[in-house]
């Protein structure tokens, strides 16, 4: 395999095994066992550069280290420059990418170029699979129950050139959500009751908020969970007619005054059950910093949407598992 191989610690890892910040260290400890990496990092090794070879050229980075240096940007809202400097300068950071202070470090070009060769196999798809298998095996999944939300994440407007293009991302587009304009992409998740998000779609902000949804709820034999947005009559029906408890937030229609008194019970009695599918999206917008995306292209922003959920949820199962 063209893979090379980090060097073992030795002498001065040990020396400075006890240096830097404690709290860091400690976490990043916890999230370095959360997952088996080697298994997660399987399909990425399957890439042609990880195939056997002959002849000259650099062989890749550890597929391991790398997907966990993905990982740390994600965790801690790094740009690949910030990732570099960060690998350079943090004694934990290079503990949990598994490089000893002898070991060179990735630069931000080599990260540029392994998340490409991600985007371009459709491997944050697999990598997002392995990681929810992995904690549905440590039985942290609560499967009785799937809830659905939508969030925009926005894009820069851009700005007109004066030759007549523009900077503006031309796959992104426009909404209005509470009455507030947007411009962007949409993140729609489907999410267990312990707030693991299980299932994802991307769209531009346009689409609406139920477009997704029943892709993401076709496997569901339980109950269903979503707010007003999902409202409809025969989505409701087919719920029913599948056994499925309806969870959807009822919303007034054309001509109807006021809800119903029952509608009123139904409301209150799913609106907590409801809200915990927003803790993942809080997660990724004010731990992960993505508010706004990084990219331009929905593809691009798809695949960074996709592994920052995945990020998110290794970092959930920690306190699911007690860790």
């Amino acid at each position: 395999m063209a893979e090379r191989r980090n060097i073992d610690a030795g002498l001065l890892d040990a020396m400075m095994a006890d240096l830097g910040g404690p709290r860091t260290a400690a976490l990043l400890e916890r999230l370095s066992v959360a997952v088996d990496w080697k298994k997660v990092a399987a399909p990425i090794r399957r890439l042609p550069e990880y195939a056997p070879r002959k002849g000259a050229g650099r062989p890749a980075w550890p597929a391991e280290t790398m997907l966990r240096c993905l990982m740390l940007a994600k965790w801690h809202n790094l740009s690949d420059p910030g990732l570099e400097e960060s690998l350079k300068d943090r004694i934990s950071f290079r503990r949990f990418a598994g490089l000893s202070f002898t070991d060179r470090t990735p630069d931000e070009t080599t990260f540029v170029n392994f998340r490409k060769r991600l985007r371009e196999a459709d491997l944050d798809e697999a990598i997002f699979k392995a990681i929810n298998r992995q904690i549905e095996a440590k039985g942290l999944l609560v499967r009785e129950g799937t809830l659905v939300d939508a969030t925009v994440v926005e894009s820069p407007r851009g700005r007109d050139r004066s030759d007549g293009t523009t900077t503006r991302d031309p796959e992104a587009s426009s909404t209005v959500k509470s009455g507030r304009a947007y411009f962007g992409y949409k993140g729609h998740l489907a999410a267990d009751l312990s707030g693991i998000v299980t299932d994802v779609r991307f769209s531009t902000a346009r689409d609406h908020d139920s477009r997704y949804i029943d892709e993401l709820i076709e496997r569901e034999r339980t109950m269903v969970v979503a707010d007003s947005a999902y409202s409809e009559v025969e989505r409701r029906r087919r719920l029913r007619r599948r056994g499925v408890v309806d969870g959807i937030i009822h919303k007034r229609v054309r001509g109807q005054a006021a809800l119903r008194a029952e509608q009123k019970r139904h409301n209150a009695r799913f609106a907590r059950l409801r809200a915990r599918v927003e803790h993942p999206i809080a997660m990724i917008k004010q731990q992960c910093g993505l508010r706004r995306v990084r990219y331009r292209g929905r593809r691009r922003n798809e695949f960074d949407f996709r592994m920052t959920v995945a990020a998110c949820n290794i970092k959930r199962s920690l306190s699911l598992a007690g860790i």
